[in-house]
């Protein structure tokens, strides 16, 4: 057996087909002729956005308009000014197309790689990309065609790309093994939306497996299993077609309200990092949105979205959910999410620098061309505005008094906005976790981070492969910091969400029910499940897990415990 990271769910059985990129292969020139090269730099991006396009056509066709916007990035990415500029000055200084690309790329791979967090380090691999096949289109070089591949193949590759993957005929393949990848590398993505089981970061899976061999790809557990005798085959073959049948029985739950099992109802919304995600919320029944991740308006571009073209955007959320509750948190940036043109020094530890609300509030001008966009959009639907990483009452007071000076000049103007604007918090740090009670007066909601949460309460980096095992949102200072701030919000009044990775966990839910949250906000794609597991519990059963959890003293013993109680 084979052991990886399953990125997509579910269940495949089939013959590898081991897939080997072709090297582009150039001789360095220097001395060239500029006028020449240039042209031949032209010509290659031309060819680059062509067939980009006519691949995100396809897979917004057959996937997803989401996915499709996958490879649309990279046609931005090979426009950006600053890149193109670079490569354009290459070859003035006599370099040839190849030698200037080739150069250019690796530098922003270098940059991006360098940094410990898988974002980034996604767009490092966005980068390669497109550094391969414009230098494939260069020197001619000829590329795999995987929409070739017949019924029933396994893909097994060093690294899938976006643009292989685009090229994936989805009714052929049934599994997708790579030696490189995460959970949030744009291959994962690509493969969840297209729903064929996929275990990435597989060592060595090129040379170990073997063309035409029979293989299980369990994208549950990240397992693959080599060769299958009868019985192995028979056993995957059924939990494959459970698997399938659990997905189908889950469309029994749309249309319906989330409510546990005694007919207590709660929230349950999705989490969005675009406008045009609110569509997926929307398409699985999401109640509302939870999390607007509005940092990603600020990516992958060289300056800054102006007031308009983020008031866009927020009405679009907004008049896409229709009426729906739409939580936008104001711009988390800085720790894992570095934006080059916003001048973040290089801080030897991010995660507690220059982030988030800090740098928003020592950027007044700047964060008030957010909020004012914001307070704009909320004349379009059910708007509410989330502060970031929260650590003293003064900070949400802050920002309650430029929204109150921006309400101030919109009547001035006659523009119009929601005057009941609800203005919460994102519990993500201790500081916070422990002042909730002061919190709970001045913010009309709380929405618990867990992931971030999680990290800071144990002090564990979770990029950090020395201390990752101590991450876990099941132990039991976690646990305890989520009981306080839900029992502290009830205190007060006010509704407490939860918008970290544990709000869909099933394990965690029992426990959540029992301490009372009212908004769940999960990925769009597990809000059906979520739904599903929030219906299987009455509050009195899920107080006898909590108490039972509650008198536990290890992460082990707790996770040991719920998984006794809750997958039996």
């Amino acid at each position: 057996m084979l052991n990886g990271i399953g990125v997509s769910k579910g269940y495949g059985i089939g013959r590898v087909v081991i897939v080997k990129e072709a090297v582009a292969t150039f001789t360095p020139k220097t001395n060239c002729d500029v006028e020449v090269e240039r042209k031949r730099f032209n010509d290659a991006v031309s060819e680059f956005i062509a067939s980009n396009t006519a691949r995100a056509e396809k897979v917004t066709a057959s996937v997803g308009e989401k996915e499709g916007e996958i490879i649309l990035g990279h046609i931005m990415m090979i426009q950006d000014p600053y890149i193109c500029s670079e490569i354009e000055k290459s070859i003035d200084e006599g370099n040839c197309a190849e030698l200037a690309v080739e150069t250019v790329c690796n530098t922003f791979i270098e940059m991006f790689s360098s940094v410990d967090d898988e974002f980034t380090k996604q767009r490092a691999a966005d980068v390669r990309d497109i550094k391969t096949e414009m230098l494939n289109i260069l020197t001619g070089t000829q590329t795999v065609d995987l929409s070739l591949l017949e019924k029933g193949a396994v893909l097994v590759a060093s690294e899938l790309t976006p643009s292989m993957t685009a090229c994936i005929n989805k009714e052929n393949v049934v599994g997708i093994i790579t030696e490189l990848g995460s959970k949030t590398s744009h291959a994962a993505i690509l493969a969840r939306a297209m729903e064929i089981p996929a275990v990435l970061s597989v060592p060595n899976a090129v040379d170990i497996l073997k063309d035409d061999e029979l293989v299980v790809v369990n994208g549950m557990d990240g397992e693959v299993i080599k060769n299958p005798n009868t019985e192995e085959q028979a056993h995957y073959l059924q939990k494959r077609l459970d698997y399938i049948a659990e997905k189908n029985a889950l469309a029994s739950f749309i249309g319906q309200d989330t409510k546990t099992a005694d007919g207590t109802k709660v929230d349950l919304f999705g989490n969005i990092g675009t406008p045009k995600d609110a569509e997926k919320v929307a398409s699985y029944d999401g109640e509302g949105v939870g999390l607007f991740r509005t940092e990603f308006l600020f990516m992958d571009r060289s300056s800054a979205p102006n007031e308009n073209e983020q008031f866009e955007a927020y009405k679009q959320a907004l008049l896409i959910m229709k009426g729906k509750q739409v939580i936008i948190r104001t711009l988390d940036i800085g720790g894992d999410k570095e934006i080059p043109y916003m001048g973040l020094e290089k801080e030897e530890n991010a995660f507690l620098g220059f982030r988030a609300i800090r740098y928003c509030l020592n950027n007044p001008e700047f964060y008030k061309v957010q909020l004012k966009a914001i307070v704009r959009a909320s004349a379009y639907g059910n708007l509410a505005v989330m502060v970031p990483l929260v650590t003293g009452v003064e900070e949400l007071r802050a920002v309650k008094e430029m929204i109150a000076e921006i309400k101030a000049e919109l009547d001035e103007q006659s523009i119009p906005y929601d005057k009941d604007l609800k203005v919460g918090v994102m519990i993500e740090t201790p500081a916070a976790s422990l002042i909730a009670d002061i919190l709970a007066k001045e913010a009309d909601f709380f929405s618990i981070g867990t992931n971030d949460l999680t990290g800071y309460t144990l002090a564990v980096d979770r990029g950090n492969a020395n201390v990752e095992y101590l991450y876990s949102t099941y132990a039991p200072s976690v646990i305890r910091s989520i009981k306080h701030i839900i029992t502290e919000a009830k205190s007060a009044g006010i509704p407490v969400g939860m918008c970290g990775e544990a709000a869909a966990d099933p394990l965690m839910i029992p426990l959540l029910i029992s301490f009372g949250l009212d908004e769940y906000s999960v990925t769009a794609t597990s809000i059906l499940s979520t739904r599903k597991e929030i219906a299987r519990w009455t509050k009195e059963e899920a107080d006898k897990v909590a108490e039972t959890v509650l008198q536990l003293d290890t992460e082990k013993k707790i996770v040991s415990e719920l998984k006794r109680i809750v997958l039996n």
